[in-house]
């Protein structure tokens, strides 16, 4: 019997990455999977709805600056890592292994694995390499990284470029969704343009919808990922060529139904979008880690043809001109073969 173990959170990215290998290998024969995550995170409600055996850990924040937190996080991350070597070594067999996909919690599992000579293995998501996994990398057999550029960052003997997993949805041409809010998708005669600022919405690509919604409406049907907090004042908009919602589970399907995409540059999005060939109108987080969002949009770009619109632009851009570009496009499937990095890390990791 095999054991692996997977760690990673502190954002759905880091664990949903995680989840999306766990769901290809988790009925495997001679397999045993365990996640150790934080006691609180977006990862372990996640990995809950999975039934997978779930370890929580204590977890302190990395920061590359000074700051009297450090003192009581370093402290937290000493307690984790002896938290986690007992549990491994009650846990572990001769082919164990560890899976990390980063984020705070997922330093102190890859110490103790590598103190206890468990094999390691990193998935960095984006094309900046996190904190946490630069960490990891130094403990990590190998780390696999969704962007070429990001082995710049990293030792070349144990980097393999592997793509980021998406979900398989993505090489499949059925839509499974149907409706939202009643409305059959498929039914409806206009493109579709499907706005996004994710789950937790943008104000500031909210804001630009707004702005541009009356004269938008005219050529498409528009589906708003407003986000829970925004939703309300959104659906005060809603008619026939506009609907607002909060969080949809096949949002594949609506990345496939539309014919124009605008949305932000997290790794995830821009890895479903290649894998889809839609080019799309990316607008980088300006905060983000590392300008690590404009740096994932910029990937799309040279691929797909993407557009990319940095925030400090957003005001001397023809937003309508912009879209109007892709629109044109919107028919022709770009044909990326991306690795089925899913599939390819399972090969690697399980040889």
């Amino acid at each position: 019997m095999k054991t692996i173990f997977f760690t990673g959170g502190g954002s759905g990215g880091h664990a949903i990455s995680a989840i999306t290998i766990i769901n290809k290998i988790k009925h495997k024969p001679n397999l045993k999977i365990q996640y150790i995550g934080s006691y609180d995170g977006i990862e372990k409600k996640l990995v809950n709805n999975i039934n997978i055996e779930y370890k929580a850990i204590l977890t302190g924040k990395l920061r590359r600056y000074i700051s009297f937190k450090n003192l009581v996080d370093i402290f937290k991350v000493f307690l984790a890592i002896f938290q986690v070597l007992f549990f491994l070594m009650c846990k572990k067999n001769k082919d164990s292994l560890l899976f990390s996909t980063g984020g705070f919690v997922s330093v102190p599992p890859v110490i103790a694995a590598s103190l206890l000579k468990i094999p390691v293995y990193v998935h960095e998501q984006t094309s900046r390499i996190g904190l946490a996994n630069l960490i990891a990398s130094k403990f990590a057999f190998k780390v696999f990284i969704s962007f070429e550029e990001t082995k710049k960052f990293l030792p070349p003997s144990k980097t393999i470029f592997s793509g980021y997993p998406v979900r398989d949805e993505c090489y499949q041409e059925n839509i499974i969704l149907d409706k939202i809010k009643g409305i059959k998708l498929k039914e409806i005669e206009k493109p579709i343009l499907f706005v996004t600022g994710g789950g937790n919405g943008s104000d500031l690509v909210n804001r630009l919808l707004e702005k541009n919604l009356n004269i938008l409406k005219q050529k498409f049907f528009i589906i708003h990922q407003a986000g829970i907090n925004h939703l309300a004042k959104y659906q005060r908009y809603e008619d026939s060529d506009y609907m607002a919602i909060d969080f949809v589970d096949n949002i594949i399907d609506i990345f496939k139904l539309s014919c124009v995409v605008i949305s932000r540059s997290g790794a995830g999005t821009v890895a479903e979008m290649i894998a889809l060939g839609k080019p799309s109108i990316f607008i980088p987080l300006k905060i983000a880690q590392k300008n690590e969002q404009y740096h994932n949009a910029m990937a799309a770009q040279k691929i797909l043809g993407s557009i990319v619109i940095e925030e400090d632009r957003l005001n001397d851009v023809d937003i309508l001109s912009e879209i109007d570009k892709i629109y044109k496009i919107a028919n022709t499937k770009i044909k990326t073969n991306p690795i089925r990095a899913t599939d390819f890390i399972i090969e690697q990791i399980l040889r």
